[in-house]
């Protein structure tokens, strides 16, 4: 097993070693709220040698300029995660709550997979020279071509709801490109990194210094990977609020940056859509991993005509999928993360009542669990769109329903936010749910249930949801530099 190998470890150049001090922390099961073990601490100095280490490896190694290397490499990093699956899934289950049928799909087995797409980049890719002719100017005659090539060094900070899709997203095509890095995976999540960066030492080729794990508490550790000059690309991921502070901070050397933030996102009901399809499809959505998910639609506009016929069919989908086990095959919502984000959701549940809302079903803690972070799929009812709780992220399994007076209004109530990352629209016109889904400003949206995730979908928002893009061939040029060249005839 890989936790009995030790998880309490950074890699930093090659090498697994304790964090500076010795510190550690622990890690714990939300589902239990008992102790799986402990991590390494980091410090500033294990950061500091960790952007060291990554910038000599991309300096002075082959990795930026050997494209088979980085292909094979990739692969074994797939192959080994493969082959770790069972108990790397048992590990994602118990460090993140999530339910058990998700490991098998985004939380751990389409990531994996998601590594043979940069694998193939890394060598496929073909817009690394683009001939762009000759031309003359004052006189001369000059052959220009435009290269691409790695950026160099990149510093990714990640968060723990979706630790090793997001943490795969930022080291496969930022390794594939030719970069080096540095992850600093969020403190709540700390094996997922661990078992990664064991594997990357023990089971690959990835030279020492191109992908640099450090795990600590210290979220400081973030800005100074940030502000460090020796960084090239800042690629992060988690709330607006702290890519706000991300930005700031890569701002002091004017490095570039990727950030995909927060979401709030609206889920459309047209009036000649199969209002019990819709319903069940948008309660399921957010109920699943207890709503801890960036592009997971929490506002469910519905035209008035068919609020109440589409309330009562989200409230049974959303009632029969209470919070249960995540090591069930059946659950669908595993528990919260922490206390403190039960709390929060606890806190904007208060929230929807004082400004009026009310719970068509769910509306706080399950009172199945004595011991875990478990709160019920959550109704509201009863607000309109200027509301907190319809307007400002929440990151749990909470559904706000918003009536709407024909599709202006709905694509209205949908733009009319600070985020702009996902979306969903149903209707029995598949025309007609383009056109509106084209007046809607987000980076991503389904159609009828449409499912836009791949490793080669481009992702990422509009507004305060981000800058940039991640996956896809975009996602892979967020990792490149451009350079033209110009050579006289």
């Amino acid at each position: 097993m890989l936790a009995d190998a030790g998880l309490d470890v950074v890699l930093v150049d090659g090498t697994l070693r304790p964090a500076t001090g010795g510190g550690t922390f622990e890690t714990s099961n939300p589902a239990t709220e008992e102790v799986l073990g402990v991590a390494a601490d980091g410090t500033a100095a294990d950061m500091d040698a960790a952007i060291a280490a990554a910038r000599a490896a991309f300096d002075a190694g082959t990795w930026a300029g050997d494209a088979a290397l980085r292909a094979r490499c990739l692969r074994q990093l797939r192959d080994a995660l493969v082959a770790h699956g069972e108990e790397m899934r048992d590990l994602t289950t118990a460090e993140v709550g999530a339910p058990a049928f998700l490991t098998a799909a985004a939380q751990y087995d389409f990531p994996v997979e998601d590594l043979s797409y940069w694998a193939e980049l890394a060598e496929g890719y073909d817009g690394w020279v683009t001939d762009l002719g000759e031309k003359e100017s004052f006189g001369i005659v000059s052959h220009r071509r435009v290269h691409r090539e790695p950026a160099g060094v990149v510093g990714a900070i990640t968060p723990w709801n979706f630790p090793h899709q997001i943490n795969f997203a930022k080291v496969g095509p930022a390794l594939a490109a030719g970069c080096t890095a540095v992850l600093k995976p969020a403190p709540d999540t700390p094996w997922c990194a661990s078992a990664l960066a064991r594997i990357v030492a023990e089971e690959t080729d990835i030279p020492a210094g191109v992908l640099n794990v450090v795990t600590s508490t210290d979220h400081s550790l973030g800005s100074q990977l940030a502000r460090d000059p020796r960084v090239d690309v800042v690629s992060f991921t988690g709330s607006t609020a702290t890519g706000r502070s991300v930005m700031r901070d890569a701002a002091e050397n004017l490095t570039r940056v990727f950030l995909e933030l927060g979401g709030k996102s609206a889920f459309v009901v047209l009036d000649d859509a199969d209002a019990a399809a819709a319903a069940g499809l948008a309660a399921f959505t957010a109920a699943t991993h207890a709503g801890q998910g960036c592009a997971i639609t929490t506002r469910l506009v519905v035209p008035r005509s068919m609020h109440d016929e589409i309330v009562e069919a989200a409230a049974a989908t959303m009632g029969a999928l209470t919070a249960g086990d995540p090591t069930d095959p059946g659950t669908i919502c595993g528990p919260l993360i922490s206390a403190r984000q039960r709390d929060r959701v606890q806190g904007y549940l208060d929230l929807a009542v004082a400004e009026g809302g009310t719970f068509a079903v769910g509306g706080g803690r399950s009172p199945r669990f004595d011991r875990g972070y478990f709160i019920d799929p959550t109704l509201v009812v009863g607000l309109d769109n200027s509301a907190r709780v319809a307007r400002e992220e929440i990151f749990g399994p909470v559904l706000v329903v918003i009536a709407h007076d024909g599709d202006d209004d709905a694509v209205a109530i949908a733009n009319d936010s600070p985020y702009g990352l996902s979306g969903a629209v149903c209707s029995g016109d598949e025309d007609r749910a383009l056109a509106v889904a084209a007046r809607i400003r987000t980076g991503t949206l389904g159609i009828n249930g449409g499912i836009w995730y791949g490793a080669d979908v481009p992702f990422g928002g509009y507004k305060q949801s981000g800058i940039g893009r991640e996956m896809g061939v975009a996602g892979f040029e967020e990792y490149l530099e451009t350079k033209a060249i110009a050579v006289a005839r």
